[in-house]
């Protein structure tokens, strides 16, 4: 029989959207430790599931997505469900939460502090990851996550710092020191780049006391009890030419997601100069199959990384914006079809 697990530690790593946290957690797992098996808890805003798809499966790493929603809020009881399973197929050594960057933590805390997990999980430091160059916009620092992001955060990575002015990071510094008790660090993660030892050697949460959740995201839980979410690998496959979209609004903000079959091969120049096209204040991340391989599109904050993917299953693309800031859905599947090499899709098909 199985030995039952004990103070399992558990790190929160949030931050706003765009702020760098999946490549920060991918930086983590290069340098943990071998013998440590690990599970990564993915929370994404929008609904098709992009960041799992960004982890090359491997027998020390189990990844586990919960797309379209916020884990405090819309997603609060499926995750307890998720998390009892995980723990008990996978029996991992350290577990890491990336909640969505519109998620609070404070709804998190009671999760895991709840009776179900008593003396099973251990949260340790909360990391909040803060793009410094953030802070130059009004509607971030105005943003009533954003800020209790930072405020119930034990711990600050300041990311992006190799593409952020000295005055912004040192302005991120500053707003770092300014919260009460003393944070236990703040430590610069260009490229995502933050010593393991961070996270290996952190404490134990101290206190029990967090930021309370917000009006709109209590309203958000209540209105999701008893909802129940497919597992997004059970999903169908789109056909050929006929992608899959989805859509999805809430906190301020929406979501307009599409899955393609993976024998649907985008041409690379054409579909990034498209995404390119669109608004600048757009989070944009997506895995595409192009004539030049599987390829992981990200943009956020304007700055865009194109890089390999191990993803095989199917293209996915996940465009956020603040609501009524989208481009119309038609117009840009209709763009995103003619992308395609050979134009090979139905122009009357509709995802």
């Amino acid at each position: 029989m199985s030995t039952a697990i004990a103070n399992l530690p558990v790190h929160l790593i949030t931050g706003f959207l765009g702020s760098g946290k999946s490549t920060l957690i991918h930086r983590l797992i290069e340098r943990k430790p071998a013998e440590e098996r690990w599970a990564v808890l993915i929370n994404e805003f929008g609904q098709v599931g992009i960041d799992q798809a960004m982890f090359a499966e491997r027998d020390d790493l189990v990844v586990k997505g919960l797309p379209g929603g916020c884990l405090c809020c819309q997603l609060a009881f499926v995750m307890q469900a998720t998390l009892v399973n995980l723990l008990h197929r996978h029996r991992p050594d350290r577990l890491i939460i990336e909640p969505s960057g519109l998620g609070h933590p404070a709804g998190l805390l009671e999760v895991l502090r709840g009776e179900a997990f008593q003396g099973v999980l251990e949260v340790r430091d909360i990391i909040v990851v803060l793009d410094p160059r953030r802070l130059d916009d009004p509607r971030a620092r105005e943003h009533e996550t954003f800020r209790d992001q930072l405020e119930v955060a034990d711990a600050v990575a300041l990311t992006m710092t190799d593409l952020a002015t000295a005055e912004q990071v040192a302005a991120a510094r500053e707003l770092a020191a300014r919260h009460w008790p003393p944070r236990r660090w703040v430590a610069e993660a260009p490229h995502g780049d933050l010593p393991v030892a961070l996270l290996l050697e952190s404490e134990a949460r101290r206190g029990e006391s967090a930021a309370k959740g917000s009006s709109t995201h209590r309203e958000l839980r209540d209105a999701a009890r008893g909802v129940l979410l497919l597992d997004d690998f059970a999903a169908v496959r789109p056909e050929p030419g006929r992608p899959q979209r989805e859509s999805g609004s809430a906190l301020g903000h929406t979501t307009l997601g599409w899955r393609w079959h993976p024998d649907d091969v985008f041409d690379l120049d054409r579909v990034t100069a498209l995404l390119g096209r669109l608004p600048r204040g757009l989070r944009v991340k997506g895995v595409l199959h192009t004539e030049a391989g599987w390829k992981l599109y990200n943009r956020a904050a304007g700055a865009v990384s194109l890089t390999a993917s191990a993803w095989r299953q199917d293209s996915r693309l996940e465009v956020i914006g603040e609501t009524g800031s989208l481009p119309e859905a038609e117009a840009l599947e209709a763009a995103l079809r003619e992308s395609l090499c050979g134009a090979r899709a139905d122009p009357q098909a509709r995802g």
